[in-house]
């Protein structure tokens, strides 16, 4: 029998040959061999709103607590849902143009108030905790901006992977990986001297097509992902508490970071997000020990498909969900709703 989540900050590992045939996942998904109770999907490729799941936020900056010579304003209207043309398709242009999926947006001049208007997105639920999360993007090549990809719970529990886009040229494509610590918040949240900072070259221009970024956090270490290859793992500093992901777009005009201000309209798009994890909501704890009754089954545990390469919208974004494969989501949080099954 599989350990409950209420065991060890349900972190569980399991060793067994899965196999890939239907199943009603009541005891959770399965990712590298780690049992989690939970999953959060969001196919934005065909979504008209993030609503249900996800909240863009609304909230100001200054300058003179931005770390810039900039405030910055997040605001929901540069967060553009943008679905593909026909529902069927997983690739090609969205209603309003350009590449089909949610759009961050930082836009671009010298704003007047000295706030350059940006775009963040963050996850309702606040409970995620140990897991594997993953989000398929393209990256703007617009110079002077910062996106990321990140989960957190405060300034000092951060799991981050940061694109810069004045880093973008035809010899490097970084992403900068970091854990957020005590110790960086002591050096003015500067990780570069604290072990927990890497910047890590991609074998691709993040900026020509959609790729894969994905982080996994166990309790003693975190793992960072690109299209699937393992590219960095990080052993100090690990988050204890739970948190929310975000999806963000921004400039603060500091030249040793995002740059900027943007010159004309930076759009970043995504096309997914995919978690499975352990919550830390005692309710969400407690339904899965009433759900997971006969671990053993075997329709009893999910396996998350192994990422083989890119779904790039480029060309097509097909990708598995388990929310669009019914009966695969007990207890469930599906757009915002529980999916009752089997409770």
């Amino acid at each position: 029998m599989f350990a409950t989540p209420c065991s060890i900050l349900a972190f569980v590992t399991v060793v067994y040959l899965p196999s890939l045939v239907r199943s009603e996942c009541e005891c959770g998904y399965v990712v590298d061999n780690t049992l989690y109770t939970d999953l959060l999907e969001s196919d934005f490729l065909h979504a008209d709103s993030v609503a249900g799941d996800w909240q863009a936020q609304e909230y100001t900056v200054t300058p003179d607590v931005s770390r810039g010579p900039y405030g910055k304003h997040a605001s929901p209207n540069n967060v553009v849902s943008n679905p593909t043309k026909n529902k069927d398709d997983w690739s090609g242009e969205g209603t309003k143009g350009g590449d089909a999926g949610v759009q961050l947006i930082v836009r671009g001049g010298i704003p007047d108030d000295k706030l350059i208007p940006s775009a963040e997105l963050v996850t309702i639920r606040e409970d995620l905790y140990y897991g594997s999360y993953r989000t398929n993007m393209k990256l703007t090549g617009t110079n002077g901006t910062c996106a990321a990809f990140f989960w957190y719970r405060n300034d000092t529990q951060e799991i981050d992977m940061e694109f810069l886009s004045s880093q973008y040229n035809d010899t490097s494509s970084p992403v900068n990986l970091v854990l957020q610590s005590p110790e960086s918040a002591r050096d003015g949240f500067d990780a570069s001297g604290t072990g927990t900072f890497d910047l890590q070259q991609l074998p691709f221009a993040p900026d020509d097509g959609f790729h894969e970024y994905r982080f996994d956090w166990a309790p003693d270490s975190v793992s960072f992902y690109a299209d699937g290859q393992l590219i960095e793992t990080m052993k100090t500093a690990i988050p204890t508490e739970a948190g929310h992901i975000t999806l963000s777009h921004w400039s603060n005009g500091n030249p040793l970071w995002s740059g900027g201000p943007p010159e004309d309209d930076a759009i970043t798009t995504v096309e997914y997000f995919k978690g499975y994890f352990n919550s830390s909501d005692p309710k969400r704890q407690d339904d899965w020990e009433k759900r997971c009754t006969a671990a053993k089954k075997p329709n009893a545990t999910c396996v998350v498909p192994a990422f083989t390469a890119a779904p790039d919208g480029n060309k097509s974004a097909k990708t598995y969900f388990f929310i669009q494969d019914p009966g695969t989501t007990p207890n469930q949080t599906v757009n915002g709703l529980t999916d009752k099954n089997s409770l």
